[in-house]
């Protein structure tokens, strides 16, 4: 029986309440990066939190809960890119990919340069992509990557230095200034 077994359901709710304020914005985050879709990714971090709540006495303590919630989201958001109406929607092309920048007068060159960075990355194929946010943007250890994906450390490694290799060429250009 774990820590979780023993607790009650009111403690339980207190509990998953704490996990969602400590984790609700990377979970956010590493789920846009997947579905590329602002209210799609909302879901999706509701959905973790419903099977956290659900799940949570089944947690084993064999990872961290923040590991343990990056595979559960990564899950949901292959679940939904995987989903009939997903993949219909996307070939018949009636999705566009709505990403507005607001961006006041005072934000600086630096700031744009990182913005194109994060878009370029958004370009990259999946298994390039996810590395290079959980590295990079998430700054997650390559032991957690591999752990949250289920591959090796080394093939941690060998796809983010890959994905760098892709997104060179991809940046030549977009700066402003070296």
């Amino acid at each position: 029986m774990n820590n979780f077994q023993e607790k009650g359901s009111q403690s339980l709710e207190v509990l998953v309440t704490e996990i969602m304020n400590a984790y609700g914005t990377e979970l956010s985050t590493l789920a846009f990066s997947y579905v590329k879709d602002i209210e799609a990714s909302k879901d999706i971090v509701q959905n973790v939190f419903i099977k956290c709540f659900t799940h949570l006495d089944e947690f084993e303590g064999r990872s961290s809960i923040r590991t343990w919630l990056y595979r559960i989201t990564i899950n949901q958001c292959k679940d939904y890119l995987r989903s009939y109406y997903i993949k219909k929607v996307f070939l018949i092309g009636q999705v566009k990919e709505e990403i507005t920048v607001h961006s006041p007068e005072s934000i600086t060159l630096q700031k744009w340069d990182e913005e194109q960075v994060v878009a370029q990355i958004m370009n990259l194929g999946k298994k390039y992509r996810e590395v290079l946010i959980l590295r990079y943007i998430q700054e997650l250890e390559v032991r957690e990557i591999a752990e949250i994906l289920s591959i090796s450390n080394e093939t941690v490694k060998t796809r983010i230095r890959r994905g760098k290799n892709k997104l060179m060429p991809m940046l030549k250009g977009e700066f402003l200034y070296d």
